[in-house]
């Protein structure tokens, strides 16, 4: 049954909307601005218009079968295997309906994973029914033969049969060179061995898919969603290469493939780039002579969004990724644990990681229709944009020879790291908020419960025959965490944080607004606000400083009440020993005049938070290694 929705009786009484109306009303807000001020735009250099109208002739795109759901994979990466069973099995019982096997030295592993035995995989599974539907996503470690064939065995002395077992081999030695930065070998042995592990697989009787294209080694290094796409558009071809290459038959080829996302906060972006990977996909397919067939797509939610400060906050971060991967038609999803930052994640954030999708699917029904967004003409845009500009990536990559002739000639590298130059700007200068670690800090949270902290990265030590750069995964809030790591050393070694006083000048009316956004902005970097109810005049403000205990000092209030007063609260406050200054707020044309009152620095939205905060522990002799 279809619904008309252009004539619903309830909005006949309402006059017709046009644009033209919108955009009237638009022009008077802006008041002489220019339109474009409300354009935005991506890390890809996408457009994103403040509206758009309806895609009227948009098509569905083929992803998982009508009202299928995707599957609840829970992440299984404790290093002890027979814990690791446990928590497998604890999974499956509640909702999970697949377990993504992460070994030690996988590129995702974050310090962890399970060791890369044969008596590990046997004992995590222990109790597993693989013949039952339950999905399995394997990460491997190191070989691309040595863990799938202890998984063959496995299951060959279970006496089950391969074809009964849903089962994703994950062999991505691309996406493993990339995050190591270079190979033991060159490409054409890597694509025979590769080619010679899918064909063994294939032959026992496994249905695969066996090769994985992993978007998230791009994601994870601060890559943008049309560099994602394209990186995984160029492997999945170049696997499709090997596996010709070596005798496979192109239409059974494709089958033995697929692709991983991550989905992050981008709610939109992250819709569209799912829904654009099948349309690239499409069209490769088509190029090859073959007819379209759905890739399967898996998603995990992004590593580079999570943060080790207010860690909940991971949790809506999660909920919207998960929200936008099933929206976007992804075929399995693994959340990861709000914590896993942090470190090993416990029973309670496994838990949430798991319940975040089952109450997706089961409550909120996001599975029932195939393709929600099309028709959007917001998303539609972007899906059409994304896939233009990954399109084009893609073939400067085909013209460099292919994926790992443009590694190996830093020719991707270059391409991210100028996204990551742009996003780790806006970071610093709070454009692109992290709740919790870049605005709303909160100094006195409790420490999240973890069952191991996470171990500092260690180099692989492989001796690499072909190195490149090496696409480092990196958080987004990792800068503004080491400010708060060193408040927390120096609370530790000297009993005190760093601190600063609010200088609050007139009423509350004047200052809230301003010393709100300075306690926000200071205490990001862990530098401890101490606030109060105002001043009207210069001795019981320069009294409650030297009360403090604090060494710096922000004047916070209205324009108006600078105009007045900043200047001789600065000298007063200068002469009571502040060893710096900050004014909350542009000093516009008093810039002069403030400075030689003593004002060392302005603080305002959009300025450099990282570099200021970072100077304010110079400015208090506390200098701290702020190299990740």
């Amino acid at each position: 049954m279809s619904v008309e929705t252009d004539n619903l009786p309830l909005a006949a009484e309402f006059p017709a909307a046009s644009e033209e109306a919108w955009r009237k009303l638009v022009d008077g807000v802006l008041k002489g601005a220019p339109f474009e001020k409300l354009v935005s735009k991506s890390y890809d250099d996408l457009t994103i218009a403040p509206i758009y109208t309806r895609g009227r002739d948009a098509q569905v795109i083929a992803g998982r079968a009508a009202a299928a759901p995707w599957q609840i994979t829970q992440r299984i990466d404790h290093p002890d295997a027979a814990t690791a069973n446990a928590q497998a099995l604890d999974d499956l019982q509640n909702g999970a309906t697949g377990l993504t096997l992460v070994f030690a030295g996988s590129p995702a592993a974050r310090g962890f994973g399970l060791p890369e035995t044969a008596e590990a995989l046997a004992r995590a599974l222990d109790g597993v029914y693989l013949d039952a539907g339950i999905a399995i996503d394997i990460e491997p470690g190191s070989s691309l033969a040595d863990l799938p064939r202890r998984f063959a065995d496995l299951i060959e002395a279970r006496g089950v049969k391969p074809a009964d077992v849903d089962m994703r081999f994950g062999l991505d030695p691309i996406g493993r060179a990339a995050v190591q930065g270079g190979s033991v070998t060159d490409w054409q042995d890597l694509a025979k061995e590769l080619a010679g592990s899918v064909q063994a697989l294939s032959g026992a009787g496994f249905k695969g898919p066996f090769a994985v294209a992993d978007g998230r080694v791009v994601h994870d290094a601060g890559g943008a969603e049309a560099q994602e796409l394209a990186f995984v558009l160029a492997t999945l071809v170049t696997y499709l290469r090997a596996l010709e290459s070596a005798g496979i038959p192109l239409e059974a080829a494709r089958g033995m493939l697929y692709a991983r996302l991550a989905a992050d906060a981008d709610q939109f972006l992250t819709i569209a780039k799912f829904r654009a990977l099948r349309l690239l996909w499409a069209r490769v397919e088509e190029a090859c002579g073959l007819a379209p067939a759905p890739l399967f797509i898996a998603a995990d939610t992004a590593w580079r969004m999570l943060t080790q400060r207010d860690p909940y906050v991971n949790l809506l971060r999660a909920t919207i990724a998960t929200f936008s991967a099933g929206l976007g038609g992804a075929n399995s999803i693994t959340v990861l644990p709000h914590t896993l930052a942090l470190g090993l994640p416990d029973p309670f954030a496994r838990r949430l990681a798991r319940n975040t999708q089952l109450i997706l699917l089961e409550e909120s029904n996001l599975a029932r229709v195939s393709d929600p967004a099309a028709g959007s003409g917001g998303i539609e845009e972007l899906t059409r944009q994304l896939c233009t500009t990954a399109w084009a990536l893609f073939q400067d990559i085909e013209k460099a020879g292919g994926v790992f002739a443009a590694l190996s000639q830093n020719l991707i590298q270059q391409q991210i790291a100028k996204a990551r130059a742009a996003r780790d700007a806006n970071i610093a200068k709070r454009r692109d908020v992290l709740t919790g670690a870049s605005e709303f800090p909160n100094l006195h949270e409790d420490a999240a419960a973890v069952l191991a902290p996470a171990p500092a990265p260690s180099p692989s030590g492989k001796s690499l025959a072909i190195a490149f750069e090496a696409l480092t995964p990196s958080r987004l809030a990792a800068a503004f965490e080491r400010l708060r790591d060193a408040s927390d050393a120096l609370l530790q070694q000297e009993g005190a944080r760093p601190r600063l006083f609010l200088a609050n000048l007139g009423t509350p009316a004047d200052f809230t607004a301003r010393a709100t956004f300075a306690k926000s902005f200071f205490e990001a970097g862990g530098i401890e606000t101490v606030g109060n109810d105002g001043f009207a005049d210069t001795a019981a403000l320069v009294a409650a400083f030297r009360a403090s205990g604090a060494e710096m000092v922000c004047l916070c209030s209205s324009d108006k009440v600078y105009a007045t007063q900043a200047a001789e609260a600065a000298k007063a406050l200068q002469a009571a020993g502040a060893r710096h200054i900050y004014l909350a707020g542009r000093p516009g044309e008093q810039e002069s005049g403030f400075r030689d009152a003593g004002v060392g620095t302005f603080v305002f939205a959009g300025c450099d938070a990282l570099a200021t905060l970072r100077a304010a522990y110079a400015n208090l002799g506390k200098p701290f290694d702020d190299r990740g």
